[in-house]
């Protein structure tokens, strides 16, 4: 948190929520000038640990937060940290819980979730980011926090576009949308007749993209027709600078060659890449839900299956970046199904990190490698984090690991419900 507060503009607001067996808020939401800052730290500093884990609570207080604000901020996310199980909020005796129950219904900020260590409950904090639109990431070791804030607040401090919709019209009769795959983000085909669709992004960060597959059936090609027109695209947005004004792109026009003959063609890496990345992700929750189940063996197999199919795509062939990582992550979650001990401790958290990252096309930390005799330094972000990082989450992540905290005064009493920030790398 201190990391946090001190990369804060003046600009900028924060209001920090602590919570055991209830929550109370250590300060109102406020400014983050010198003195706010000030304050902000004092108030950390002044944490200690106790009592149980009642996330609800936090998230109740936090999101009451967002909804009193008098002034409000273009943007606006909750953050949660949690190392426990949620011992209030659910019912042990629920066949299967309600997560839903967890986040207010009036609750419009995306919540991104951050387990740590081995006792968080990886399957609620998920559950809560996914539900509104926020991340999880699994903090395996206490070194990775500060970085793991520092990525996710880089993002958050450079979102250009909100409310982002994709718009997909057929452009001639006969074409037709079968199937849009857009992982975490809400799509629709708006008629019977599949001629009309949309995707409902959200906002965007600085310098990222979305990749969606869209299934279309082309139709029967006319007598001496060399090219078709598919599919007309277009995307309207608001500006994250504060206008409230619904902004829409130039529409761009999906055309098709239609040669007389068709010989055989391996699938462009750029779209098999995109294969790859659903089926992984697929492949993760199927496995996952084998886990659950106790079926260790049958959720190891599903991950090998795809692991090969990944690696013998024409992407994993062509040496493609993200097609490789997907082939090592995959191989790290058999590793971490190993035994049912393996799964509890880290297993599942990690499943769940890597199914959040690549749903949401999203950076997030998830633990540190062990499969295959890893050298990376322990605590420090995964390699493929970078398929999904940004400028600004990459410029963060530097002033992370050179940042030296200021010394503490000596009034102050050390945090003890926190983890200690890591030494200046």
């Amino acid at each position: 948190m201190g990391f946090v507060i001190q990369h804060l503009g003046p600009n900028d607001r924060l209001s920090v929520v602590a919570f055991s067996s209830s929550a109370r808020r250590l300060f109102p939401l406020r400014r983050l000038s010198a003195a706010g800052a000030q304050q902000a730290l004092h108030a950390v500093n002044s944490l200690s640990a106790g009592g149980g884990t009642n996330i609800a609570e936090a998230l109740r207080k936090g999101l009451k937060v967002f909804q009193d604000r008098k002034h409000r901020n273009t943007v606006c996310s909750l953050i949660l940290l949690s190392d426990g199980q949620d011992t209030y909020s659910l019912s042990s005796s629920a066949p299967a819980p309600d997560y839903r129950a967890l986040l207010p219904r009036t609750g419009a900020a995306a919540v991104h979730a951050f387990g740590f260590g081995a006792d968080h409950d990886a399957a609620l904090m998920h559950a809560v980011s996914e539900l509104s639109g926020g991340t999880f990431s699994f903090i395996e070791a206490e070194a990775a926090i500060q970085d793991a804030f520092a990525q996710c607040i880089g993002g958050l401090l450079s979102v250009v576009v909100q409310k982002l919709r994709v718009d997909l019209e057929c452009a001639r009769p006969g074409t037709r949308i079968v199937s849009i795959s857009s992982g975490g983000y809400s799509a629709e085909i708006d008629d019977v007749a599949g001629r009309r669709g949309s995707i409902a992004v959200g906002d965007l960060y600085a310098d990222e993209e979305r990749d969606f597959l869209v299934t279309v059936a082309v139709p029967q090609v006319r007598s001496g027709e060399r090219e078709t027109e598919l599919m007309r695209v277009s995307c309207c947005y608001r500006d994250a600078v504060g206008e409230e004004t619904e902004k829409r792109t130039e529409v761009e026009v999906v055309r098709v060659r239609r040669p007389d003959s068709v010989a055989e063609q391996e699938a462009a890496v750029v779209v098999d890449r995109q294969r790859n990345r659903q089926r992984a992700a697929e492949a993760m929750a199927e496995a996952r839900a084998a886990a659950e189940r106790g079926e260790l063996v049958e959720a190891t197999a599903v991950l090998e299956r795809c692991r090969k199919t990944v690696s013998e795509s024409a992407a994993g062939r062509a040496g493609d970046g993200l097609s490789s990582g997907l082939e090592a992550e995959l191989r790290e979650m058999q590793e971490r199904m190993a035994s049912r001990q393996r799964y509890e401790a880290s297993g599942r958290a990690y499943v769940l990190s890597g199914l959040s990252s690549h749903s949401w096309q999203r950076a997030t930390a998830r633990g540190v490698s062990t499969a295959g005799g890893s050298t990376e330094a322990e605590g420090s972000l995964l390699p493929r984090d970078m398929y999904y990082q940004t400028p600004s989450m990459v410029d963060m992540l530097q002033r992370s690991q050179t940042f030296s905290f200021p010394r503490r005064p000596a009034e102050s009493r050390p945090a003890s419900s926190f983890p200690a920030l890591p030494s200046p790398r």
